[in-house]
């Protein structure tokens, strides 16, 4: 048990670790390189399908991952290299036809997607969907092999993989800054397709290094490739096709995002800087919160003991509005420090700032929904009943529309907007937050369906005081925040930012225990 902590646990802490820190230099490095301008907007709409087959399905965690670890595990090596090969060689060419229709067709998909960009946006996305098309077949061996390696407990290369891309960005950008600063009529087409170009390298790097890994360890063959496997590979496919489903349903609700973002200019860039701000600590506390949860809640459903299977589900939602609205409170409170600091230099404008710190606020609104969604979701799938889930995911989708195209005004085509107002891009984020509010009122009434009763005025009543210590806590830091920066112009930002983040988190944490809402310990002893 001990050698298995130090080779797997502590490797995937350090690959995913410094992973995740090459993902944050390199969201610096293209802040200060291309700010909420043309080029980085273009970008992120020609991301969305290559993307989504790269990260979504294919990445860790995704349905292709998932799939081959349960299915090859308990295989021996040869079997589960033919498996692999074989399931490799059908989804890589699934997927090269894929990256066909795209490239034939990236103009009508850029059409589709960004309706309303300007024609010079369109140009930029095309040319960099038509770029990036070689990373869709890639996605699916690089999504498998990652299955494969963590089956063989082979976790350190497969968790610091995806920092190739980020480290091969930040070298493309670096090299570009060095040839605009020798020559300044570098090639036009260079520039605008850098991000395209250098995701593409890396993805390629990426899928170089893990086709090694597999080829090592003896997991990819092409003897005895006509060796039936195909219960194997059955399993395999109908593990992926309802994963993918439900990740594509999830998917739906960006392009709907980004089809209306389009008419704004800089939004997607705004969209991507702020979604990345909040999804790093939200992904902390999903796997700190909900991972540990779950088996707990089958093993009661299992053993049909009702009465801890609420108990741990109300604990685990209180844990989650507690610590959900201390994040919010914290991006609301110091959304414009947070945002100097992480993005503010270079091309990353005045202009820029007040785009992203507004989305930045926008976003915080919704986490506790957000997650609270996230834990119910998977509480149903603990019970073995997703189907309510499922149902509601494609209704948030007909809502996400309606609240898109209400809150930015009820646009119609050649007529105007029907409505007086127009909340633009922070109305689209807005539109999230309501949508994902409705979804986690149905999906906790229904709990009563499966005899699972929550103590709704009590965990209303906890939520309003939870919410009451949040804005206590954060108008104090603000007016704390406020005066040290008036005391003295020349105190460092960062040194008054984590100063005011501490007395947030001692004036949060107390308030909270005197409302009775807070059952954290601060304790160092078991």
């Amino acid at each position: 048990m001990n050698s298995y902590f130090k080779n797997n646990v502590v490797s995937i802490s350090l690959a995913t670790s410094l992973s995740k820190l090459a993902g944050f230099i390199r969201q610096i490095f293209i802040a200060a390189a291309f700010g909420i301008g043309i080029t980085y907007d273009a970008f992120n709409y020609a991301y969305i399908i290559p993307g989504f087959l790269l990260i979504i399905i294919g990445g860790i965690n995704g349905p292709l991952h998932n799939a081959v670890v349960a299915v090859i595990t308990p295989l021996d090596k040869r079997n589960g290299a033919i498996v692999l090969t074989k399931v490799s060689i059908k989804l890589t060419f699934l997927f090269f036809i894929i990256g066909i229709i795209v490239f034939f067709n990236s103009g009508f998909l850029i059409d589709l997607i960004g309706p309303n960009l300007s024609a010079e946006s369109k140009a930029i996305a095309t040319y960099q969907l038509k770029t990036l098309t070689p990373c869709i077949p890639l996605s699916a061996f690089i999504g498998l092999s990652f299955g494969a390696l963590n089956s063989k407990n082979k976790f350190f290369i497969s968790s610091i993989s995806p920092a190739f891309t980020s480290l091969t960005t930040i070298l493309f950008i670096l090299i570009s800054w060095f040839l605009n600063y020798q020559n300044t009529t570098s090639n036009y087409f260079f520039y605008t397709g850098l991000l395209a170009l250098a995701t593409l390298t890396g993805t390629f790097i990426q899928f170089a290094i893990q086709f090694w890994e597999i080829y090592k360890i003896g997991f990819f063959t092409l003897k005895s490739i006509t060796h039936s496997v195909k219960n194997e590979e059955k399993r395999i496919f109908k593990l992926i096709a309802p994963a993918s489903i439900s990740s594509g349903l999830g998917q739906i609700n960006v392009f709907v995002d980004m089809f209306f973002a389009s008419s704004f200019q800089g939004a997607a860039s705004g969209l991507a800087y702020g979604n990345f701000l909040i999804q790093a600590p939200l992904g902390v506390l999903s796997n700190a919160l909900i991972l540990p949860l779950l088996p707990k809640l089958s093993k009661f459903k299992f053993s049909k003991d009702n009465r801890n299977l609420e108990k741990s589900l109300i604990l685990g939602i209180e844990y989650c509005f507690l610590t959900t609205f201390f994040l919010t409170g914290l991006f609301i409170t110091f959304n414009n420090q947070i945002v100097q600091f992480v993005f503010q230099r270079g091309a990353f404008n005045y202009e820029a700032l007040l785009l992203v710190k507004n989305i930045l606020i926008a976003y915080a609104v919704g986490i506790p929904f957000y997650l609270y969604r996230d834990l119910l979701v998977r509480t149903y799938f603990a019970i073995e009943k997703p189907k309510i889930p499922f149902q509601l995911s494609l209704a948030g989708i007909i809502l996400n529309v309606f609240f898109d195209w209400f809150l930015i005004g009820a646009p119609i085509n050649n007529f105007g907007n029907l409505l007086p107002y127009n909340f633009g891009v922070i109305g689209i984020i807005l539109s999230s937050g309501i949508v994902n509010l409705i979804i986690c009122i149905l999906l906790s009434l229904n709990l009563k369906n499966y005899k699972i009763n929550l103590p709704k005025t009590l965990l209303l009543k906890k939520i309003l005081f939870i919410s009451l210590a949040c804005l206590i806590t954060s108008t104090i830091c603000h007016s704390v925040i406020t005066n040290l920066e008036a005391l003295n112009a020349n105190i460092l930002n960062l040194l008054i930012t984590i100063t005011a983040i501490l007395i947030f988190f001692v004036i949060y944490f107390l308030t909270t225990k005197l409302f009775g809402v807070n059952k954290f310990n601060l304790s160092f002893s078991k």
